[in-house]
């Protein structure tokens, strides 16, 4: 797509730019920071923190080193109040189309609505553009919005309705652990007795006053301008049950593309971007960190990209000056 004639241009050269505002690309933003370093991040949604914040802000979670549990917005808003120690541009609902490095070594990335200029760029952009898995039932366009959703950003907008989640992996359980204090009533159904979700959040349902039914399915949606009930099937013995609810949660997962980014000239494996030990892509002076990247033994962990975004922002400070330390010192012994 080209765009370069009428897109404005921001002729700024920053040192580095984060394709992708979620945990990885905010805690590359700081460390670059650290590195001295100008940036620039990126991000196609309104908001900085990824799908934390899109899609999951009031879920906990649990695998962040020094937190037992924390809500994912909270985890957000630190990351936030960490960034903001140094200065970056942000740029939001800005889609990044194109990437091509200049003879002079710059490079140009054109988003939807401007040109930007920077000498190195770090993707961090999660599992690129993601849509919800639709619930596999007729006529389920009709409802969405009007009783289906497929995540919670408010926990209160539930309360007293009569809630149905679909699904057995984390974000089925943590949902349905989250509703049931303020909705009237919380049914999960599965369509196996096996869940994909931590143990112990399985324990804590078990636990609770959710009506757990295993072995259920989704098969029809009633209502006429919005949804009031809905048919679940015993997928054994093919005997229905009807259920009144106002509100159903789809959990299904989502359906990730990469989108653009295919276009670059990056080395693409499964479904993300291949990098060495350096976080370093096929193209010299672009890196890439976080849910993005592939290489073997790759963990999709928030944990895993907090170590490989100072990976990237190092490796991209010695790729701008080859000169520089790799290793900067700790961060405990820079000076307040």
């Amino acid at each position: 797509m080209e765009h370069n004639g009428t897109l404005p241009r921001d002729e700024k050269i920053y040192d580095i730019t984060i394709i992708g505002g979620g945990p990885a690309g905010l805690f590359a933003a700081f460390y670059a920071g650290i590195r001295d370093a100008s940036v620039k991040i990126v991000d196609s949604l309104p908001q900085l923190g990824g799908q934390l914040s899109e899609l999951y802000p009031e879920k906990y979670i649990y695998d962040v080193a020094g937190f037992p549990k924390i809500r994912a917005m909270d985890l957000v808003n630190q990351l936030l109040e960490q960034t903001s120690q140094y200065s970056q541009a942000v740029c939001l609902n800005e889609r990044v189309e194109s990437l091509v490095k200049r003879p002079d070594e710059v490079f140009e990335l054109t988003t939807n609505q401007q040109v930007h200029l920077s000498r190195s760029i770090i993707i961090t952009a999660g599992i690129g553009a993601f849509t919800p898995k639709p619930l596999p039932v007729p006529n389920v366009n009709k409802y969405e919005g009007k009783g289906i959703h497929y995540y919670i950003d408010n926990v209160q907008r539930f309360a007293g309705h009569k809630v149905l989640v679909v699904g057995g992996g984390d974000s089925a359980v943590d949902f349905a652990l989250m509703l049931e204090p303020v909705a009237e009533q919380v049914t999960l159904i599965h369509r196996r007795d096996q869940f994909r979700a931590h143990e112990e959040n399985v324990k804590s349902l078990m636990a609770s006053r959710v009506h757990v039914k295993t072995f259920f399915e989704l098969k029809e949606l009633h209502g006429e301008d919005r949804l009031t009930g809905a048919t679940i099937v015993e997928n054994r013995s093919k005997e229905t049950e009807e259920l009144e609810v106002d509100t159903i949660i789809g959990t299904l997962g989502f359906s990730a593309s990469l989108g653009p980014i295919l276009t670059w000239g990056l080395g693409i494996h499964d479904n993300g971007i291949v990098v060495d030990t350096r976080m370093q892509t096929n193209i010299p002076g672009v890196f890439a960190a976080g849910d993005i990247v592939s290489y073997p033994g790759k963990l999709k962990l928030i944990a895993t990209g907090f170590g490989e975004a100072p990976t990237a922002v190092n490796n991209a400070k010695t790729y701008l000056d080859p000169q520089s330390k790799l290793f900067p010192g700790h961060s405990s012994s820079r000076k307040e």
